[in-house]
């Protein structure tokens, strides 16, 4: 009697850890969510004297530099166990994250530079199917009912705001190169995902500097300007902000919700967006664009009852 007593407190401690360290991860999303959000209306503005790939690269680049110099003062202040070193065997997955991550910004860059920041803030939530369905099909992660039908809105939402003329059907440039983007980034998730067992300072540090000089290195190549200093110092601060901590946050996510739950509390960051590019740009979208979002607000709902 003495023992089941003892085993069932047992069970319950543990399940009181196990929910709390739930909330604490959704908490993670939702942060990494909100930090994001400032990446498409802010970039949109620097965009207008920086070539797309060399923002691309400095935005990551302000990751990892960030992000290190965070590393540094951990080390001489906390007195934290150490967290997990990534090792050999994640070699295939950090190098599919770093390639990934070189492709999918300049995706979105070349993409907000054809198109409007709020469409592309909304766009970005097709992440999440890109993400949820390369997490089944791949990586064999379970998905309920309710998250294929977020799934659906999401993607009919993500059709709409394709749509450059609703008369003639032609799809817009600028909001293909964003979907090419979050497909990109569909797949970098879930090799995220795969080395959110290590250090996720170590991981973004490792993304910052690896897709950064990637990044960099293609827009020289193809002839791209350095951007003035004063621009990169402020490329460098939203990097730091909307890709180092956010990132920093949603691998720590991971650890506990999995690649497609993860991504699903993401979806709150085209939101603050959208509502950010209306402040900023003053831009009045038409009705086809409110009809999205509304479809949108739909599939967002669905996928926080997951």
């Amino acid at each position: 009697m003495l023992n089941r007593r003892r085993n069932k407190a047992v069970r319950g401690t543990e399940g009181r850890r196990n929910a709390a360290g739930m909330q604490r991860s959704v908490a993670c999303a939702v942060l990494a969510a909100a930090l994001y959000a400032l990446n498409a209306p802010v970039s949109k503005l620097l965009l207008q004297n920086v070539p797309p790939t060399m923002m691309a690269g400095f935005l990551y680049l302000g990751a990892g530099a960030g992000m290190a110099l965070m590393g540094l003062v951990r080390k001489r202040t906390s007195r934290r166990r150490r967290e997990t070193p990534l090792t050999k065997k994640d070699l295939p997955y950090t190098l599919g994250m770093v390639l990934l991550d070189i492709a999918a910004p300049i995706f979105l860059m070349i993409g907000l530079a054809r198109t409007t920041a709020a469409n592309a803030s909304l766009l970005n939530n097709f992440e999440i199917v890109a993400t949820s369905l390369i997490a089944l099909l791949i990586f064999r992660e379970k998905i309920g009912k309710r998250l294929w039908i977020a799934i659906g809105l999401i993607t009919l939402s993500s059709i709409l705001l394709s749509v450059e003329d609703a008369d003639s059907l032609r799809f817009s440039v600028g909001s293909l190169f964003v979907l090419l983007a979050c497909v990109c980034w569909g797949l970098e998730n879930n090799c995220t995902r795969c080395l959110s067992h290590g250090d996720p300072l170590e991981v973004v540090v490792i993304k910052g500097f690896g897709s950064g000089i990637g990044s960099v290195l293609i827009g020289l190549a193809v002839g791209e300007a350095l951007p003035l200093w004063g621009d990169i110092l402020k490329i460098l601060l939203l990097g730091f902000v909307a890709y180092g901590l956010s990132i920093y946050f949603y691998v720590y996510a991971q650890r506990d919700l999995g690649a497609a739950k993860t991504s699903a509390y993401y979806a709150i960051a085209p939101f603050i967006g959208v509502l950010l590019s209306f402040v900023i740009f003053r831009e009045m979208p038409g009705l086809l664009f409110f009809a999205a979002l509304l479809i949108m607000i739909a599939g967002t709902w669905m996928v926080t009852r997951e």
